[in-house]
């Protein structure tokens, strides 16, 4: 009795399982159908609806587009929403798919960093995240995961070190990390992935050197590792345990030492990418013994000595590079005769000799042929054709001679020939250039270049016969001569011509109005004459225009001005006349334009100022007349300009001041007269300037460039005086007495005006005291909260151009300012504190406590900081009007009286808050006009925090070395004070206004 009922509570306690059992199996589904629908909602942008309208709790789990569930346990197993264009985050509930063994997002826009609660999916064999936007350091969690087989996090932005925890994934076949921000360098722990075969860690930022457990991993058939800052030498014992290696690119580097001769131990290998590194030496004989070898690129090294021979073993090699190193000698023969080749480049060389007779005949399969800045010579073979696949051939700076062959026009597929720059002569049995006719065969040509070569001879009318693909045609220097001819203008997709120094006569062809693709025209220093023809006018891409050194004639078109693409123009040394047209000046984007050496006659007008992109601008030697327009100050893009040897008279604009970008400028040879105005001491970048020769007086500016010009620039003036290195009488400057009467008059009506601006500033302080009695502190004075967040030090880098001296605002004890602007456009003040200098950290730290709470009008804001180990930042508003000091003390800006007075009250008011509406009170400790900067509208704006002291209830500061550098602002009776109260400071300092 006792065992039967024993048995009925087995089979209740088996049966009660097996409904639990059965209970959990649906909440199991049911929470990765919750955790895939969390994966729904996180996604912000779905383009093409794919999960939004597929994954519905209406259907079942299993069925949903990207979903692959276990068929014993009908759980998910694995997750495929790979080249979706999806976006956004990866919420937490991923990691509650616990059968998930799968994982493949790439090709989406996926952002963020990688939830922490994925190391629980213990099941999982494949990730890939690749290309996405993932960010944030590598996460170390990878080394729970004893499964994974695959893992590719490639094309993100993950930066930071690559964790040595990757070292415990024993399992891990295929690891990719490629085209990250990743840092610092190989972790030795990846030698112990002993499962490894493909290893991609390409386009980093790792240093350091390869390390040695990583070439005893002997089931690797891929490292990558291009693109990096790896240095060092590879060991002899690189292949000694790499018996099944394929694929070696160690291509953009800092690699160094000879390449190995033991390489030959890698038999198996198919790709050797070492180009762009620090190689040197001569290529080993032993690399012909790599007979599987398919690819081998070993361009920009330091290379030296011959091409070995034994290259031509590797009758398997498709692509051949050695541009760019210190090679030899002859190109060996037997490399013409590797019949797989399809791309060899051996640019940039020293080699020597002769191409061999047979050349072609071995090259069924050559496509891109490089040979390029040799010292090649001798004939070229009519042979060549053999190589009938050619798309690309390059021959140019050797010293090839002869003709050119007929053959050449037998390529069906060529697309690109340069010929340029070696010793080709035309056929003295005509006078036409006819391999050019051979060469219009070539149905496809994109790009043909004949330059610099003693061709002579005419261009044939055929050239109109070229296919209506050829692009660019480039034949200067070439002693061609004869017409242009009108043929040309079928050339319907011509972007450039270049056929300058030759020995063209005749007109420019009308029919150039067919080039309607047209960008770059050369046709600089010929023989060209008669009128610019307005159908020049019809190329609407114009870009770049030189027709100087010519004998061209007659008025410029004034259909010029309908060129809006035109942005160089170059018209000097020909024979135009009349005045410019008035439509030349509407061409708002031109960035250089010289039209010296003519005889354009006329005033200069006030449109001359709507160049406002122009660089450059050179109008010297014309007949031009009347004064320089003062408009000429809106060039801010100008750096040079010259208007020298014409008829401007009148004075030099003050207006130039404003050019600040000038470098070079010549107005030297016109009648020009007055002062050279003192405000060009403000042009910085000038480097080059010429008077010489007009009628200017008064005194020679001594600051500024000025610092660095001789009497070389002055010469020939009227009455100019200064300093004796300018070879010119000194100045006097004296001034006539006045009756005594009348200077006690302005004596008394300045001491007047100065008490009643006191006065007026006085009143005013006490009207604004009361009126902030009335309010709250936070009311008045409060500004909006930092709205940016953290600065990366590689945007202030980019906003600043590298923290060029061209945006430099100043420098003062600690730190140096920068002109800078961010992402959004916003123009902002980068002070950089220099770490180097004792007190700097401290400077920074008491500058941000300060600044971290205090919101004023009257305050410089801080935007934002940046700082790491060696670098600290404040990023404060930007304040164009400058300095005050700048103001008071400089002969080119001026304040009038109420600017002076607001400016008083400005800083009364920040001193006021710092002083009585903070909580704590605070001494700015360094209150100069340095220290105040001014707005757009001249509003003040107290800057630099950086010796300043926030003081307790009742503390005064004490007299130190920061602190006396502000004892400018002090009154003489207060300087012997020992210690210094904020009422006593502010005294101080508004006695001394």
């Amino acid at each position: 009795m006792g065992e039967k009922s024993l048995l009925h509570s087995v089979a209740a306690l088996l049966f009660f399982h097996s409904i639990v059992t059965s209970s959990m199996a649906i909440p199991s589904i049911k929470t990765d159908q919750t955790a895939l629908l969390a994966i729904k909602s996180s996604i912000s942008h779905d383009p093409k609806n794919i999960i939004s309208r597929n994954w519905s709790s209406s259907a079942p789990v299993c069925t949903w587009i990207g979903i692959s569930c276990s068929s014993r346990h009908q759980r998910v197993t694995s997750l495929n929403i790979s080249y979706m264009n999806l976006e956004g985050r990866i919420p937490s509930e991923l990691g509650n798919l616990s059968f998930l063994s799968s994982l493949d997002l790439r090709n989406n826009s996926f952002y963020g960093t990688l939830p922490q609660e994925l190391p629980n999916l213990h099941r999982w064999r494949l990730i890939d995240l690749s290309c996405n936007s993932f960010s944030g350091p590598l996460p170390s969690f990878f080394s729970s995961l004893p499964n994974l087989r695959v893992l590719n996090l490639s094309h993100n932005s993950f930066s930071g070190p690559i964790p040595t925890s990757i070292g415990n994934l024993s399992k891990l076949e295929h690891l990719s990390l490629n085209r990250n921000f990743l840092e610092g360098k190989i972790p030795k722990e990846i030698g112990n992935l002993h499962h490894l075969t493909s290893l991609n860690l390409a386009f980093n930022r790792l240093t350091g050197h390869i390390p040695l457990p990583i070439f005893n991993l002997s089931a690797l058939t891929v490292i990558t590792l291009t693109s990096n800052n790896l240095t060092g030498e590879l060991p002899a014992s690189i292949c000694d345990n790499l018996p099944v290696l394929q694929l070696l690119y160690l291509y953009g580097n800092q690699f160094n030492g000879t390449i190995l001769s033991s390489l030959q131990k890698c038999d198996q290998l198919q790709v050797l990418s070492l180009s762009r590194n620090e190689f040197i030496g001569s290529i080993p004989r032993e690399i012909g013994n790599l007979t599987w070898l398919t690819e081998m690129y070993l361009s920009d090294n330091n290379l030296e000595g011959e091409i070995p021979k034994e290259i031509g073993n590797l009758q398997k090699l498709e692509e051949l590079t050695l541009n760019r190193n210190n090679l030899k000698g002859p190109i060996p023969a037997s490399i013409f005769n590797i019949s797989q080749l399809h791309f060899f480049g051996s640019a940039g060389n020293n080699l020597q000799g002769n191409l061999p007779h047979s050349f072609g005949q071995g090259l069924p399969n050559l496509q891109y042929l490089y040979l390029g800045m040799n010292n090649l010579s001798g004939f070229i073979p009519d042979t060549i054709s053999n190589a009938s696949k050619l798309i690309e051939l390059d021959i140019s700076g050797n010293s090839f001679t002869g003709f050119f062959p007929k053959s050449l026009g037998n390529f069906e597929f060529l697309e690109f020939l340069n010929l340029g720059d070696n010793r080709f002569i035309s056929l003295p049995s005509t006078s036409e250039l006819t391999f050019l006719t051979f060469l219009t065969n070539c149905r496809r040509l994109k790009e043909l270049v004949i330059s610099e070569n003693p061709l002579g001879g005419r261009l044939p009318a055929s050239i109109g016969n070229f296919s209506s693909s050829l692009e660019i045609f480039i034949a200067y220097r070439c002693k061609i001569q004869g017409i242009i001819p009108k043929e040309i203008g079928n050339l319907s997709s011509l972007a450039m011509l270049s056929l300058f120094d030759n020995e063209f006569t005749g007109k420019i062809p009308k029919t150039v109005i067919g080039l309607k693709k047209l960008q770059q025209l050369f046709l600089r220093h010929n023989k060209i004459m008669g009128f610019i023809p307005y159908e020049i006018c019809s190329l609407e891409n114009l870009g770049a225009l030189d027709l100087s050194q010519n004998q061209i004639f007659g008025a410029l078109p004034s259909c010029v001005g309908n060129m809006t693409s035109l942005r160089y123009l170059y018209l000097a040394f020909n024979r135009l006349n009349s005045s410019l047209p008035v439509g030349i000046w509407s061409l708002g984007d031109i960035l250089e334009f010289i039209a010296s050496s003519n005889m354009f006659n006329g005033p200069l007008p006030p449109e001359l100022g709507n160049l406002k992109a122009a660089t450059l601008i050179d109008l010297s030697m014309n007949n031009f007349s009347g004064e320089i327009p003062t408009t000429i100050g809106g060039l801010e893009s100008l750096t040079d300009l010259s208007l020298a040897y014409n008829s401007l008279e009148g004075p030099i604009p003050d207006s130039l001041r404003a050019v600040l970008s000038l470098e070079y400028l010549d107005i030297s040879n016109n009648h020009l007269t007055n002062e050279i105005p003192m405000s060009l001491e403000a042009l910085s970048y000038l480097r080059y300037l010429n008077v010489s020769f007009n009628a200017l007086s008064g005194e020679i500016p001594n600051g500024g460039p000025f610092v660095n010009f001789t009497y070389q620039s002055f010469m020939s003036n009227k009455a100019l005086c200064g300093d004796s290195r300018f070879q010119v009488p000194k100045c006097h400057h004296s001034s006539p007495k006045k009756p005594k009467q009348k200077r006690v008059l302005h004596i008394a009506l300045y001491i007047i005006l100065g008490f009643a601006s006191i006065t007026v500033a006085l009143v005013g302080l006490v009207l604004l005291r009361r009126k902030r009695k009335r309010q709250e502190a936070h009311q008045t004075h409060v500004l909006p909260s930092i709205s940016h967040e953290r600065i990366s030090y590689y945007e202030l880098q980019k906003a600043t151009d590298g923290f060029s001296e061209s945006n430099m605002l100043g420098t003062g004890g600690f730190s140096s300012v920068y002109k800078g602007t961010l992402r959004d456009g916003t123009l902002v003040a980068v002070k950089v504190f220099n770490m180097q200098l004792e007190g700097a950290f401290r400077s920074f730290d008491r500058e941000c406590e300060v600044l971290r709470s205090l919101r004023h009008r009257n305050l410089t804001k801080v935007i934002s900081s940046c700082t790491n180990s060696d670098f600290r930042a404040l990023v404060l508003e930007y304040m164009p009007k400058g300095s005050l000091e700048k103001w008071l003390y400089s002969h080119n800006y001026f304040l009038d009286i109420l600017q002076r007075l607001n400016i008083v009250i400005d800083v009364a008011c920040a001193l006021d808050y710092l002083h009585n509406c903070y909580p704590v009170p605070v001494v700015h400790c360094d209150l100069k006009p340095s220290n105040v900067l001014l707005d757009e509208e001249v509003v003040g704006h107290v800057s630099d925090f950086g010796v300043s002291k926030i003081l307790e209830v009742g503390e005064s500061i004490a007299r130190t070395k920061t602190f006396a550098n502000c004892y400018r602002w002090l009154h003489c009776t207060r300087g012997q004070v020992f210690n210094l109260t904020t009422s006593q400071y502010f005294y101080s300092w508004f006695f001394t206004i």
